[in-house]
């Protein structure tokens, strides 16, 4: 038998399938990436709402950390001298969380110790399979052993190039970190860096109690860029205009701006205090990087660089600068991402008055800070064109599913009477005119019970629909088994008939194998039957002739039968047979009398039919397996 229809039918679903998995996967990232960013502007909310206490944003850090990338549990570790200590914990183990409680010493092999030698991000698909765990250190082991981690990602938090601790999460199971998790853990890990780096300046300027004022200053200056970079993430340029003008006001500084990398050069984004000469000139004269120009040395050294006196720096080169912006005192600190230089804030004042290192490390906090910002605006803006194609995506996805659908609308219509693998077939080569009004040879299986009607007649009405679920269930199956078109089911009796409307090369012999494969399971529900004293009995009749077929009943409700001479003989067959008996007509006979064993039961008179009628009785079969579909009975009969 061939195998297309039933592969197109799979192919058809699994196609569905692929087309709402793609579907859900495109609205899972859409809703991940909102969620993400949802989760950004809620840690920078908590930021910016406790201001030098970091417990509470360590805490929101790890709880969306965590949520977000699916971890089981997770640990903010922050370094104290020579070790380091646990200053957040969310979903530890509590058999680890006593371990995690005591400091944590960082040793050559493990995480912390190679974080400390430079590494940025340690990613392990399983801790239990790296080599430290099986060589015994301690703290890996119990990782393992009371915390049960598997797959792990740690991100160092550092401030220029010092280890401040380490953002961990970790999972239960062996599952790596996908990409876009491991990029929001480090997103966090620098809003971390930034809410340490902000309680550090908090906790010196409270300790100065002779800075307090300008402490308050730096702190409600930082608080509010934050502000603004939480309300502000579709739209940059408020807060980077923000950012300038409160980094020159603290600064004291007459002038401030922002450099974003364009390719090889970098462009002026935003600035402060510059007159419109200085103004025109700046913003229609990109910046290369090399030593000539302040920019240009930030860019090329990826550090803060400071320039006392421009006037006395041999290499600088950019003579508007002193010219048009009357600047003397130049200070330049990067942005950076990934350890690459993505622009930079200049800060110029119009008289010799180095910058100090305290406000050194604000310009350089809120050059963090830019980047944040400027990298939550690059996330939203590829968000909202992955959302435009997603939606594009789902229309397509959408039409296809519909026309799927349909499809197989048509082919679930075509089951009712049909096998599957034919009503596929048919919908497959997109023409249904088969079903209509022909003649034809086909093969008419009928079959019954014997004693079904003194069963009802004393059977509840209840039971007898109980007992017909169990008989249609146990032979149904088995016409698609065989590929036979169903004619109807009427109480006990079933009608089968093969050929059409999709010819086959041997309809007898299925015809003959289904019924054998029919009186095989109505013994077996027989035997129960009667263990529960039902008497009852299982018998079928087959010919072979032609036929008229086509589709009957009306656009809500139709069918698909076969009216002629056969029919009524098959018909008559079955009214004859015994329990057990399988009557076959001679031409049947003959076309299986090679796969079939048969018995002979001479010219049979059968009620309605005016001639005798030569009757075979199909032998029930020693072996079970011949019974089941492309196994051959084993031969007998008049040529044996």
């Amino acid at each position: 038998m061939s195998a297309t229809p039933q592969s197109t039918l799979f192919d058809a679903e699994q196609l569905i399938a692929d087309l709402e998995r793609q579907l859900a996967q495109c609205k899972a990232e859409r809703d991940e990436a909102q969620q993400r960013e949802a989760a950004t502007a809620e840690v920078l909310g908590v930021i910016n709402s406790s201001p030098g206490d970091l417990g509470p944003v360590f805490d929101a850090m790890l709880e969306k950390a965590t949520d977000l990338c699916g971890a089981d549990f997770g640990i903010l570790w922050v370094r104290d001298g020579e070790e380091f200590r646990a200053a957040a914990a969310r979903g530890v183990p509590e058999a680890y969380m006593e371990v995690a409680r005591r400091s944590l010493r960082p040793l050559p092999g493990n995480p912390l110790g190679r974080m400390l030698r430079g590494e940025r991000l340690f990613i392990s698909a399983d801790v239990a399979a790296e080599e430290i765990y099986r060589t015994g250190d301690p703290a890996r082991c119990a990782l393992v052993d009371l915390g049960g981690a598997h797959s792990a990602v740690q991100v160092a938090l550092v401030k220029d190039d010092a280890l401040l601790g380490s953002l961990t999460v970790f999972r239960q199971e062996v599952r790596p970190f996908a990409d876009n998790q491991i990029a929001l853990l480090q997103n966090f890990a620098a809003q971390a860096v930034i809410a340490m780096e902000n309680a550090r300046l908090l906790g010196e300027l409270r300790e100065r109690m002779n800075d307090l004022q300008e402490a308050l200053e730096y702190q409600t200056a930082t608080s509010d860029v934050l502000k603004v970079i939480s309300r502000s993430t579709f739209d940059l340029q408020p807060m980077l205009d923000t950012l300038v003008e409160t980094a020159a006001r603290l600064c004291i500084a007459e002038m401030a701006f922002i450099w974003r990398r364009d390719g090889d050069v970098y462009r002026m984004t935003a600035g402060f205090g510059w007159t419109p000469e200085y103004r025109v000139f700046q913003e229609s004269h990109p910046i290369f990087p090399g030593r000539d120009t302040l920019t240009g040395r930030v860019a090329l050294e990826g550090r803060a660089v400071q320039i006392d006196d421009l006037t006395s720096d041999p290499e600088y080169k950019l003579a508007e600068t002193i010219t048009l912006g009357k600047a003397r005192t130049n200070l330049g600190v990067p942005l950076m991402r990934d350890g690459v230089p993505i622009g930079a804030i200049t800060l110029a004042r119009q008289r010799v008055d180095p910058f100090t290192e305290r406000q050194i490390e604000l310009v350089t906090t809120f050059a963090d800070q830019a980047v944040i910002a400027i990298e939550n605006a690059r996330l939203l803006a590829e968000l909202r064109d992955r959302n435009d194609e997603i939606a594009s995506w789902n229309r397509e996805l959408e039409a296809r599913v519909a026309e799927q659908v349909e499809e197989l609308g048509r082919v679930g219509r075509l089951k009712r009477f049909l096998a599957p693998q034919l009503a596929e077939l048919i919908v497959s080569q997109g023409d249904e005119k088969i079903l209509e009004s022909h003649r034809r040879e086909i093969v008419v299986v009928f079959c019954d019970l014997r004693g079904y009607t003194a069963f009802t007649e004393t059977a509840e009405p209840e039971e007898v629909l109980d007992f017909l679920r169990e008989y249609h269930g146990a032979l149904g199956p088995l016409v698609s088994q065989f590929e036979g078109t169903l004619d109807q089911f009427s109480g006990d009796g079933i009608m089968v008939f093969f050929n059409d409307p999709v010819p086959c090369p041997d309809p007898a012999e299925r015809a003959v194998k289904m019924a054998v494969a029919m009186r095989e399971e109505a013994g077996k529900l027989i035997a129960t039957w009667r263990r529960d004293g039902c008497e009852l009995g299982f018998g079928a009749g087959i010919a072979q002739g032609y036929a008229t077929l086509g589709q009957i009943g009306f656009s809500e409700r139709s069918g698909y039968t076969a009216i002629g001479t056969v029919c009524n003989l098959a018909a008559r067959l079955c009214a004859e047979a015994k329990d057990g008996q399988i009557l076959i007509g001679s031409r049947v006979a003959r076309a299986v009398e090679a796969v079939a064993r048969l018995e002979d039961l001479g010219n049979l008179e059968l009620r309605g039919l005016r001639r005798p009628v030569a009757v075979f009785n199909v032998v029930q079969s020693t072996d079970p397996a011949e019974a089941r579909p492309n196994l051959i009975v084993v031969a007998s009969g008049p040529g044996a």
